[in-house]
């Protein structure tokens, strides 16, 4: 039997073991946590998506949130992956859900399931298939006959998927939810119905683990709660409601999703994300969803749209500014979830079973500048220390009977202050700094001891009255200490502290307390970041690595770390193999690069020279290079299939779930002009051509009119439409995508922002106003001999035209941007009364859009996706180089326009597929790449590699680089990018992520 051999089924052995473990185990509630097995647990998880990676990047990323310290996996499950089109239904692949569940419980992971149907997610349609709309009749997320038979196909063919892997058949299921943010639409009374329906589909399909919900609730479930600030008042909504039961962050935002043309997503820092996590502790929750903890990529079409404007399309990168970024590396982020989630794991008895401190029995004194508040579980306590200062300082804080501590804190930092807690029999526990671990080590009790650099922490430990133990040295014996210790003894309490300095080499304390070893572990908040956390792979024993920026873990249990400075130390603690060290990372690298010499010196991709002054100097992995000038097919656009309605037909209605719809139709103008084409209804972004001269870049739909130059005679007229995503969150689903309904010619567009009359006098919403909300704003208009008339934009409710109100049934004021007909309440040929309520401001839209119906475009061809496929490859033409910088404007308005061509780029001015041939990287063991592309110069369009989607791109930022996963390479690779303009592409190049350049050495088994 081979090694690989017995690993396999040693593993195999220790699945099924857990399995027969798991199906013995009983899950439990009271209001304060889950019970398993009668023990209380703190579920700290990490929302991470299957779908939204290939499967072989599955274990590297839930390896990472365990290494993280995270117990729990929460994951959606979407529909319209598994089933894109009716009745064909896909679980293989990277689609294998199930196997997915499998690899958390290999990992000794519990998983918090939500199958929707709806999901959100910033996800196409909501995880909804896109067919689901054309269903006559179907009204999503109610009880709607036609939606429901849907559903319950669905839930066939998922919840045994869940149901076979739940706590009770051996599996690590323990929550499954119900539905998805039904509470952002109604409140739960008029949810209740739907709701209902939802979750007996889910029991009568045999789930039997506790049922959850969030933002609003059904009865026989826990409901949970989505926020990223305001903990103390979704915790006591949430115990208003449910006083019984345990009290979750079903979504904690880590960071937030970006739009094209949006801004980089960056508010939500690490330092604000501690803070966060700290008034979620504080506030007594005891469990936590890390929403995203790894984001992952929208590959293909499914990056979704939300409300809120007109033209918010998710971009192809989802990686939400998350701990893990998008190619699963570690952020600051990271290391401060970590960081806490030690935390949590070393005191979680603590603040499980802890009720609030009263403000009134806070015993605490304390200068100005900070507040204190606090937990209280027995006699034990932990008080929030929260600084309102303005740079960080040393506060000291006295506790009962005149105990003193000093606590370094940063401005707007919570810290937690530990307060007699036990660690050991007859050992309590005063700390002022951030301790983790206390847990059994090798035999010791090992706590980790953080603070900044160049700071100092007091450490008090108490033994209890009565103890027996062997006392030496005032009750301490000091078996090794590399860290400046004061010891003093308090006769009276039996106390002594320790002062302790945080340099940036680690330092140890052992000391022993009533028979107990205890290893103290002081670090510096850099070198905290560094330590890592790691079970055996029998997950009977337990290691720390500390001084690598990043660890892995492989599956026969040996652990690889990333060195970015040889000079570090780095320090092993537990039953290592080879026994604790502590050596510098260069010896670790050194032995590395012995090793594979011996192994294999002919193919080492890694060197290292140690000269007189022992400087290192390694191999650093380099991005392929695109071979040449690309290949290039330019499409001439034709729609050669007539619409059966005469009509522009929708996506769906067309048949084709993303991708690109081409619009085609002959008119007559009397003169050469320039007109307005109106579309009353546009999903999308549309290039609007005529007579092959593109004329604007449609951006803000719901509604358009665009000015377009026509000539006398006969015109051509185009529409190139890139399916941009569904509504993934809004109370109005299932929207029309493309171009739906009939197009007219002659219209006219006003923005209404301005001079809206007030008792005041006038208010315009594109401006900064105090004005109160509800103030009433009246204008006027007339339709100037048309008879149609459509209102676009960030809309009030109660709008009124002619004194009627508009129905908006499905208003919501987060979701302001409506597109209202309002042809029915116009009187053509008299001036016409609009008001409204005065919400906020400055608004970026509201328009009136005026047409005739005389003016409808007639006999509509179309064209797919299957139209814009390259025909004929040619070589690069160097000539259109002679194009770079040239200009191609247009005399489109209101936002709806092309811009200039990039400086230094040329273009075809016609749809162009570009074609490249490249290496995979070459890397040794020592290195784990991560390759992107850079589209500098090109405009709008698709990236295809080895006949996978890679997703939108658009260069209008923020996103600027594009995930190539490396499991979707092959040697010798092919490249495709689809650009809307015909950029040309000199600029175009791999690269790969900046942590790529750093080796991993072995640290050890």
């Amino acid at each position: 039997m081979t090694e690989q051999t017995s690993l396999l089924f040693q593993e195999q052995n220790n699945n099924e073991l857990r399995r027969e473990q798991n199906a013995q185990a009983q899950l439990t509630y009271d209001a304060r946590s889950f019970y398993l097995n009668g023990e209380r647990i703190f579920l700290n998880s990490a929302t991470i998506h299957y779908f939204r990676m290939p499967k072989e990047e599955w274990r590297d990323v839930l390896l990472k949130a365990k290494l993280a310290g995270m117990n729990c996996i929460d994951t959606y499950f979407a529909w319209n992956v598994h089933e894109p089109e009716e009745g064909q239904w896909s679980f293989e692949g990277d689609n294998d859900c199930g196997a997915f569940l499998d690899l958390c419980a290999e990992l000794g992971m519990w998983v918090i399931a939500r199958p929707g149907p709806f999901i959100c997610a910033e996800w196409d349609f909501g995880g909804f298939p896109y067919w689901l709309g054309t269903k006559p009749g179907v009204k999503f997320r109610e009880n709607n006959e036609i939606y429901l038979h849907y559903v319950q196909l669905y839930f066939d063919q998922i919840i045994p998927i869940i149901r076979k892997r739940q706590l009770s058949a051996g599996g690590t299921v323990i929550l499954v939810q119900v539905e998805n943010e039904y509470g952002y639409l109604m409140d739960d009374e008029a949810a209740s119905a739907h709701m209902t329906t939802l979750r007996d589909g889910i029991l009568e399909r045999g789930i039997d683990v506790p049922l959850i919900t969030c933002v609003g609730g059904a009865e026989g479930t826990i409901e949970g709660a989505n926020f990223w600030s305001g903990a103390d008042g979704h915790y006591a909504n949430l115990r208003a409601k449910q006083p019984d039961t345990p009290k979750m962050v079903t979504e904690f935002w880590t960071g937030w999703f970006e739009n094209w043309g949006g801004p980089s997503a960056i508010q939500k820092t690490a330092p604000l994300l501690e803070r966060r996590i700290m008034e979620v502790l504080r506030a007594g929750y005891t469990g936590i969803s890390h929403y995203m903890f790894y984001g992952g990529t929208n590959f293909g079409g499914y990056g979704g749209r939300t409300l809120g404007s007109s033209d918010i399309f998710m971009i192809t990168s989802y990686d939400y500014d998350a701990p893990l970024n998008e190619y699963g590396r570690v952020t600051p982020k990271y290391a401060v979830t970590k960081n806490l989630s030690y935390f949590v794991r070393a005191f979680d008895s603590l603040l499980m079973a802890s009720e609030e401190i009263a403000a009134e029995q806070i015993q605490v004194r304390h200068s100005g500048g900070i507040s204190v508040r606090g937990r209280q579980s027995g006699q034990e306590k932990i008080w929030f220390v929260d600084s309102h200062k303005d740079e960080r300082e040393t506060v000291h804080l006295t506790l009962e009977e005149g105990r003193t501590l000093p606590v370094s804190i940063h401005p707007g930092q919570i810290v937690p202050l530990l307060d007699r807690v036990q660690i050991a029999e007859q050992v309590y526990l005063t700390a002022g700094s951030l301790i983790t671990g206390n847990e059994m080590v090798d035999g010791e009790l090992t706590l980790f001891v953080a603070a900044d650099r160049g700071q100092r922490s007091v450490i008090e430990l108490e033994l209890g009255a009565g103890s027996t133990s062997a006392l030496v040295e005032g009750g301490l014996v000091l078996k090794d200490s590399t860290v400046h210790v004061l010891m003093g003894q308090d006769a009276k309490r039996n106390a002594y502290r320790l002062d302790l300095f945080h340099f940036q080499e680690p330092g140890v304390i052992r000391v022993e307390a009533n028979g107990t070893l205890i290893r103290f572990v002081i670090l510096d908040k850099e070198t905290m970041n560094r330590t890592w956390r790691v079970e055996s792979a029998d997950r009977e024993s337990l290691r720390y690595a500390i001084g690598f920026d990043d660890v892995h873990v492989t599956p026969s249990g040996q652990v690889k770390g990333m060195i970015t400075d040889p000079e570090r130390t780095i320090m092993l603690l537990g039953d290592w193999q080879e026994g604790e060290q502590t050596r510098t990372a260069k010896t670790f690298f050194n032995n590395e690069v012995q090793s594979q010499s011996k192994a294999n010196e002919a193919e080492s991709q890694l060197k290292a020279t140690v000269s007189g002054n022992e400087q290192l100097d390694w191999l650093i992995p380099a991005a392929p290079v695109l071979s040449g000038s690309p290949d290039c097919s330019r499409i001439t656009l034709t729609a050669k299939q007539r619409s059966a309605s005469g009509q522009p037909m929708d996506f769906s209605h067309y048949g084709q779930d993303f991708g690109y719809l081409l619009y085609e139709c002959l008119f007559d103008s009397a003169a050469d002009e320039i007109t307005y084409l109106v579309l009353p209804d546009i999903q999308d972004t549309a290039r609007i051509i005529v007579n092959g001269a593109e004329q604007a870049l449609v951006r803000q739909v719901g509604a358009a009119a665009v000015p377009i130059r026509v000539v006398e005679g006969q015109n051509t007229l185009q529409l190139l439409v890139q399916h941009m995503g569904r509504l993934n969150f809004s109370p109005y689903l299932g929207e029309s995508k493309g171009v739906a309904g009939p197009l007219y010619l002659g219209g006219h567009v006003q923005d209404l922002r301005r001079d809206w009359l007030t008792e005041t006098g006038l208010l315009h919403l594109d401006e900064v106003n105090d004005a109160p909300g509800g103030t009433l704003l009246r204008r006027s208009f007339t339709l100037e001999g048309r008879n149609q008339a459509v209102l676009v934009g960030a809309l009030s409710k109660g709008l009124k035209i002619n004194g009627v109100e508009i129905p908006m049934p499905a208003y919501q004021d987060w979701f302001a941007f409506q597109t209202l007909d309002l042809s029915g309440y116009v009187m053509p040929g008299e001036v016409n009364t609009l008001e409204m309520p005065y919400s906020r401001s400055p608004i970026n839209r509201l328009e009136l859009i005026t047409y005739s119906n005389d003016g409808e475009l007639q006999n509509w061809r179309m064209g797919g996706t299957e139209a814009l496929l390259p025909q004929q490859w040619e070589s690069y033409d160097a000539e259109v180089r002679s194009l770079a910088g040239g200009q191609h404007f247009n005399v489109a308005n209101h936002g709806n326009s092309i811009a200039p061509a990039a400086a230094g780029s040329g273009s075809y001015h016609q749809p162009v597929w570009y074609r490249w041939r490249f290496a995979k990287p070459v890397t040794g063991e020592q290195h784990k790449v991560n390759l992107m592309l850079r589209l500098t110069g090109m405009s709008k369009g698709t990236i295809h590699v080895n006949g996978h989607h890679l997703g939108r791109y658009w260069q209008i930022g923020p996103q600027e680089d594009y995930k190539i996963p490396m499991a979707w390479l092959k040697e010798e690779n092919e490249l495709l990018i689809f650009d809307e303009e015909g950029r040309t592409p000199e600029r175009v190049r791999l690269l790969l992520d900046e942590m790529s350049r750093h080796p991993w050495v072995t640290a050890g088994i």
